[in-house]
């Protein structure tokens, strides 16, 4: 927390990842460089953020302390990846669904919801539930699969089958033949948490299939196939699973990561804000009572970054304190009207510090984030130092 003897100015460094590039404690290193650049005497308090998605152990890593444990897994496609869990004294596991079933881990080519599965994240699970954990925390964010969670059951004993008895493929797509289960869940009296910034639900307009297929590869018709075969999958596993609750298709939060959350709440968990968790993990809210001045931020500043995202649970805090906020971004495209009213100050960006599209200020911003932010760091010193 804050040194008893307060100097200048005190100043919280509270980012999100710049995805593709940089963590949330590069970024804030990053800018705080900056700014001692220019005014050294000033207090500067670093609180990485994550929402459940990229980053979500590392910062509560740095937050918690406990074991990190790495655990190999599989990617989307079920190549090998390496995956780790962070085991706490209290008994908690914390682990994130993008190591396994990340967007990042494919390519551009390989991206198509109907085929890729979370059976690596049923890897990660099972390994939390094998170490004793008795809370096992997932964050979910940035997946690549829309397969409901059914490929995460199956290293938990669980097995979708068709109606000829026979285990189904992977992938989001083959769900449209799903019948039964065989076998029960092996959680060992654990309990699951589902980390997540969306509460979007599985099903419909608003569903896992039509919101988040197309950025995942899916075209209109993948939409419709994938959303149909969540609903077959839904109706399953009301039918089998005893602690799965009635109406899963339309609970919020159940659409977060392809349908991840649903069956976290099929296998009787809960969701739960990601940035709540770790803004309380990291004690945010003390730091936040101190400041003089708030600054945040991700990749990509638009207008999913006002609904729910770090980002969003920053600002908003901040300007219920009356404390204000800077946003620094890869790129901005948020509107200044829409941005002050969720409570930010001001933003800027990457892109338009090295020049703007037009002068190749994005792929100077995405070769260059840290130089960019040391830069932009100074600058917000010689604006804001007292």
């Amino acid at each position: 927390m804050w040194p008893a003897t307060l100097l200048r100015m005190r100043v919280l460094l509270c980012p999100d990842k710049f995805a593709g590039t940089l963590s949330a404690p590069d970024v804030a290193a990053a800018v705080a460089d900056g700014w001692r650049d220019v005014a050294p005497g000033d207090d500067l308090l670093a609180r990485p953020l994550a929402d459940g998605g990229p980053g979500f152990v590392d910062v509560l890593a740095g937050a918690l302390g406990g074991r990190r444990v790495p655990v190999p897994t599989v990617d989307p496609l079920g190549r090998p990846a390496a995956g780790e869990i962070l085991l706490t004294d209290a008994g908690t596991a914390y682990l994130e669904s993008a190591q396994a079933c990340g967007l990042h881990l494919l390519t551009a080519a390989e991206r198509d919801p109907k085929a890729t599965t979370s059976y690596g994240l049923g890897l990660l699970v099972a390994a939390a539930v094998e170490a004793g954990a008795r809370t096992v925390v997932v964050g979910l964010g940035g997946s690549a699969t829309n397969d409901g969670g059914a490929g995460m059951l199956v290293p938990l004993g669980v097995t979708p089958l068709d109606g000829a008895g026979r285990a189904l493929p992977y992938g989001g797509a083959a769900l449209a033949e799903v019948a039964a289960l065989d076998g029960e869940p092996r959680l060992r009296g654990a309990t699951l948490v589902a980390a997540t910034d969306v509460d979007n639900p599985l099903l419909g307009l608003h569903g896992a299939s039509s919101v988040f297929g197309p950025q995942k590869g899916a075209d209109r018709a993948g939409v419709l196939l994938l959303d149909a075969a969540l609903t077959r999958w839904a109706e399953v596993l009301t039918e089998r699973l005893p602690g799965c609750p009635s109406g899963l298709g339309a609970l919020p939060g159940g659409g977060a990561a392809g349908g991840l959350g649903a069956a976290v709440l099929a296998l009787g968990g809960r969701c739960e804000s990601g940035i709540g968790l770790v803004t309380r993990a990291v004690g945010l809210d003390a730091a936040l009572d101190a400041a003089d001045l708030v600054i945040t931020g991700e990749g990509s500043f638009d207008h999913q970054s006002l609904r729910g995202k770090v980002v969003a649970g920053v600002a908003g805090a901040a300007r219920d304190r009356g404390v204000p906020c800077v946003v620094l971004a890869g790129r901005v495209s948020t509107g200044r009207r829409e941005a002050a009213a969720a409570g930010v100050t001001e933003a800027h960006s990457l892109v338009e510090h090295f020049g703007g599209e037009e002068h190749g200020g994005v792929d100077a911003a995405m070769a260059r984030p840290a130089e960019g932010l040391r830069a932009l760091g100074a600058r917000l010193a010689r604006q804001w130092s007292r």
